[in-house]
């Protein structure tokens, strides 16, 4: 969704409800078609999506188990607002975790409606047809509540990574999407916005680290099959690596992983925790913060990714994480998907889950049938379909992390 410091003003059309503050530099046309890219040195590569669907990774699949935890919708107080926020989470890792200890990828997701109350997402698209701007401030209360009323279910955030995870631990990583409900909820807003995402990845961080090394802990008889919910013991003593930890955030994700790996906030990673590769999927960066050294990266590999049809997501995404890594000597890598919009690396965004608030956020005009572009945009390109668009973002994340989490250097 928008990654506005401040509740905007009631907006006129759904797309401007939705769309984040902007640097001035989006008022020029969108750049080459894809550009991964080292900013100390090779130029810009173009990259077809026909040639990016496929992974040269794609090779050696391993079986996957999936699982996942709750520690109760409010395990914790966010500071300062006293807000409850959850410790919940989805696990996907080799059935067979063999006796090496694997790398750690922590997936958290974006700022997004975390109740499933399609009464009240009805409500609030009326309310936002008559102008009824009371009316779509209460029904958008309903929908961005913690923990949810009642009755009503809450929307699994952290479930809309479920095919990258099994991807990840098709190949050896160990890796578990985080669930941020809480904080979608919460009033924190900007760089404490930020800030909370980056504690709760810390959070999990410290107990996976314990599990891990002494078979103790908060996770301890946590873990439940991710497709019964009946309950199932896994023993990840000594099979995680919490010294090659990579994270990945989506949307306002993305902005809490690289404040969390940023150098000013080292210190507070957990007691035997090195995050060693950052990746920035669509990342609503707070482009208005006035300390940009909160997120700077000198030491960590950061890569950034973003579609060239992302309704929410504006081009300031690569030009605030280069100047984030301007002193880096790790690297700064970015590329630009033709044809991707911001929700579809999400399934439980995407139209085609048919849950709650989920919908296509890409710019459309009625005579470019098929094609789209940022909203606003001039530059069209051919949509991609949900899955092309997750098999293609899909295969950049698995090389990333093959790379910098796996030492292989072919990536």
């Amino acid at each position: 969704m928008n990654h506005a410091d401040t509740p905007a003003p009631a907006p006129t059309t759904t797309a401007a409800r939705r769309r984040p503050l902007r640097a001035c530099a989006l008022a020029a046309s969108t750049a080459a078609l894809v550009v991964p890219q080292a900013l100390m040195g090779s130029p810009a590569t173009a990259v077809t999506p026909a040639t990016a669907v496929t992974p040269a990774t794609a090779q050696g699949p391993r079986g996957v188990t999936a699982v996942t935890y709750d520690l109760g919708d409010q395990a914790y107080r966010l500071p300062g607002t006293g807000e409850p926020v959850e410790i919940a989470g989805t696990v996907h890792y080799p059935t067979d975790l063999g006796t090496a200890p694997r790398p750690l990828v922590v997936q958290l997701h974006g700022w997004h409606e975390t109740c499933a109350d399609r009464a009240a997402a009805e409500a609030r698209s009326a309310a936002e047809l008559a102008e009824d701007w009371e009316a779509f401030a209460a029904a958008s209360a309903k929908l961005f509540s913690w923990p949810c009323a009642p009755g009503t279910r809450p929307i699994a955030n952290d479930r809309g990574y479920d095919y990258l995870g099994e991807q990840l631990a098709r190949r050896g990583f160990v890796v578990v999407s985080i669930r941020a409900n809480g904080i979608n909820a919460a009033s924190v807003w900007g760089d404490e916005n930020a800030s909370a995402r980056a504690d709760l990845i810390n959070r999990h961080l410290a107990l996976w680290q314990q599990l891990s090394a002494s078979g103790r802990g908060g996770l301890v008889g946590a873990f439940r099959d991710a497709a019964t919910g009946k309950p199932r013991r896994v023993d990840f003593r000594h099979h995680v690596d919490l010294n090659k930890v990579g994270t990945m955030g989506h949307s306002r994700g993305g902005a809490g992983v690289t404040w969390q790996a940023a150098d000013r906030h080292k210190d507070q990673w957990p007691a035997g925790v090195e995050v060693r590769a950052v990746l920035a999927l669509a990342p609503a960066y707070n482009v208005m913060t006035e300390d940009m050294t909160a997120y700077e990266i000198t030491k960590t590999p950061l890569a950034v990714l973003r579609g060239t049809c992302d309704g929410q997501v504006g081009r300031e995404a690569f030009s605030f994480a280069a100047d984030a890594t301007a002193r880096s000597t790790a690297g700064f890598r970015r590329l630009a998907i033709p044809g991707a919009n911001h929700n579809y690396f999400n399934t439980e965004w995407s139209p085609e889950s048919g849950e709650v608030a989920a919908r296509d956020d890409a710019g459309h005009d009625a005579d470019r049938p098929g094609q789209c572009t940022e909203p606003g945009g001039s530059d069209y390109a051919p949509q991609l379909t949900e899955a092309a668009q997750r098999r293609i973002g899909a295969a950049y994340v698995e090389d990333f992390f093959r790379r910098y989490l796996g030492d292989d250097r072919r990536f």
